[in-house]
């Protein structure tokens, strides 16, 4: 089997956009799987899932640092598969997943970012948004109307409406990371035409067809002016506290890998370790055992 910190290492250059000026959406193939097979990258998978677990529970005891996982991506490109799959073996008390859907009243009578900041994971957890703020220089970007229902002032929205909101996203996050938030961000890659295959699935498989929309397959009009917003959007809020990874999708499986690869490494950084015991502590922890032991029924204590 492949080293599992060659491959991550790997995954982290090639996917993780550290020139933002430069970057090129169409310079990521999204059928892209580096040499691996399916079944490889299966067996790589498991092995991270159980480290995923460890790291969490230290995560957890050390109750210092937060996670923040977004994962954005046109619909089909299975943010919901990443979740399950790359997750599956955390601790739900220590995770948190939101979805992100129409905003309500309540959410539309605050600033962009209000209801995105009030779900943040506490320290010691992690946090998972399935679409998120982003969502605000996507899908409104690419229907305009949906920025006249936010009930912004007059005036307060001009030509350089995107750009604010870009430079905003930035400040939020640094200081999200200043204050002990660690965040990934994920785009994930796919094509139309896997889309296309995607949709189909859920049309013939009984399983699946809860999962469909008239309105995802209605986005799909808009599919280049979205490709365009992505890149931009990933050109300007890429940054060296808060980068942005984006991770070919036309393979699930290759996507739950790459994911599940860098968010390990992020938490291998962070150099967690469990909260160390004082003298103090220590000694009463002995005064328990032997309260404790004294309590045994006789011929089960301890000589």
């Amino acid at each position: 089997m492949k080293s599992l910190k060659s491959e991550s290492a790997k995954f982290i250059k090639r996917y993780r956009v550290d020139a933002p000026a430069r970057f090129r959406l169409d310079a990521i193939d999204s059928d892209e799987h580096g040499d691996l097979d399916k079944d490889a990258a299966h067996a790589m998978l498991a092995d991270d899932v159980k480290w995923l677990a460890q790291m969490q529970e230290l995560l957890y005891a050390e109750d210092k640092w937060a996670l923040l996982i977004v994962l954005q991506g046109m619909d089909a490109a299975g943010k919901d598969s990443v979740i399950s799959h790359v997750m599956s073996g955390v601790n739900p008390q220590g995770c948190e997943v939101h979805s992100f859907k129409r905003p309500s009243a309540e959410e539309l009578d605050h600033d962009f970012l209000w209801r995105s900041a009030r779900r943040l994971p506490t320290r010691g957890r992690i946090g998972i948004f399935n679409r998120s703020y982003y969502e605000e220089v996507l899908v409104v970007r690419v229907h305009p109307p949906l920025l006249g229902a936010e009930k912004i002032p007059p005036g307060a929205v001009g030509k350089s409406i995107w750009q604010e909101r870009y430079q905003d996203i930035r400040g939020f996050e640094r200081h999200l990371v200043r204050n002990g938030t660690h965040v990934l961000k994920f785009f994930l890659h796919v094509s139309k035409e896997e889309q296309r295959r995607r949709f189909l699935d859920r049309l013939d498989e009984p399983a699946k067809r809860w999962k469909f929309s008239m309105d995802d397959v209605n986005e799909r009009q808009h599919w280049d002016r979205y490709q365009a917003a992505y890149e931009e959007m990933i050109r300007a809020t890429s940054t060296p506290q808060a980068p942005w990874y984006v991770v070919p999708a036309d393979h699930k499986w290759f996507t739950r890998l790459v994911v599940a690869s860098v968010i390990i490494e992020a938490l291998k950084d962070l150099d967690l370790s469990f909260p160390k015991v004082g003298a103090a502590d220590l000694k009463e922890m002995r005064k328990v055992r032997e309260a404790l032991e004294a309590e045994a029924p006789r011929g089960k204590r301890k000589p």
